[in-house]
């Protein structure tokens, strides 16, 4: 027969463990429940401005005219667009080689002193880098194009691309370190040269990290508020061109951050916001289920790195 205070101290971890089982099941749901709030609010609040302009008017109507109660997004999702390829170009063009280098190329002392600074830069507040492209990008852009104005699609477009590098580079370097020696040695013991590792074995293997990175980083680009607020110009217009990154432009973001402080509660102004957010959160959803999906095919065909 067991000593008391040994039934004592397994009751206490029976009932301990039972209690953090509970504690983290209540976590998980109250996860749920928020988002499921979140996306009942949004829907609530902009069914009124579907219903009223209709959606097909509000997704595809190309002006955006608050003072004549017009609210077509085809300008926003434009612009958004728009901003988000040519951020996402610079975005990988800098992040993923920056992750090959420092997982397979750097030196010890050149990890050392590169991994801090871009873990340092990942956590600079966004009205920071704002603020910087206020004083510096929008001035440059202004002076060597000779624009009316700095600020503009290229303008947040190149803000956003840097703003997100240590961000996707982290998350790639991790993918790249969690394919296993064996593979690398193996790739070397038959003769190939270290980039034709990295090229034919590590990248295909590290892949579904890559992928998932990159569209995580889409959402988190197309998601930006202060930042781009202070830098895209806010004008609600289609670009002439269409594809005209010099003229200023309005995204999801600037849209609600910038008109929503001054909108009439209950208005039909106030639920095209709501509106205009509701569908930004069907997108960066839509991404965010993409990322899982794809992450899971190229794991299957590459195995499970």
């Amino acid at each position: 027969m067991d000593p008391p205070f040994r039934r004592g101290a397994r009751l206490h971890r029976k009932y301990g463990d039972r209690l953090v089982e509970a504690v983290l099941f209540l976590s998980a749901i109250t996860s749920i429940l928020v988002m499921v709030l979140i996306f009942y609010f949004l829907t609530y609040e902009s069914f009124l401005a579907f219903k009223e302009m209709g959606l097909k008017a509000m997704l595809l109507g190309p002006k955006w005219h608050p003072a004549g109660d017009i609210f077509g997004m085809a300008p926003i999702i434009w612009s958004s667009i728009l901003v988000t390829f040519i951020a996402l170009f610079i975005n990988i063009l800098v992040g993923v080689p920056l992750a090959i280098y420092l997982s397979e190329l750097a030196g010890p002392l050149s990890r050392e002193v590169l991994k801090p600074a871009i873990e340092l830069l990942a956590g600079v507040p966004s009205i920071v880098y704002g603020f910087l492209g206020v004083l510096v990008l929008v001035v440059y852009l202004e002076r060597s194009f000779l624009m009316l104005t700095g600020r503009s699609i290229l303008a947040v477009s190149i803000l956003l691309g840097i703003m997100f590098i240590p961000a996707l580079a982290t998350i790639c370097e991790d993918a790249l370190r969690a394919v296993p020696k064996e593979f690398k040695e193996g790739s070397l013991a038959l003769g190939a040269t270290e980039w034709q590792t990295v090229r034919y074995v590590t990248l295909p293997a590290a892949s579904s990290g890559i992928i998932a990175a990159v569209i995580l980083n889409v959402g988190r680009i197309i998601g930006e508020t202060m930042a781009a607020l202070l830098v895209v110009g806010n004008v609600a217009r289609l670009p002439t061109p269409l594809f005209d990154a010099f003229d200023r432009g309005a995204i999801f973001t600037s849209v609600i951050a910038g008109e929503m402080g001054e909108v009439a509660h209950g208005s039909l102004h106030y639920h095209s916001l709501f509106a205009v957010g509701f569908v930004l959160l069907v997108i960066v959803t839509v991404l965010n289920i993409s990322a899982d999906l794809v992450r899971s095919m190229i794991q299957k065909k590459f195995g499970e790195y």
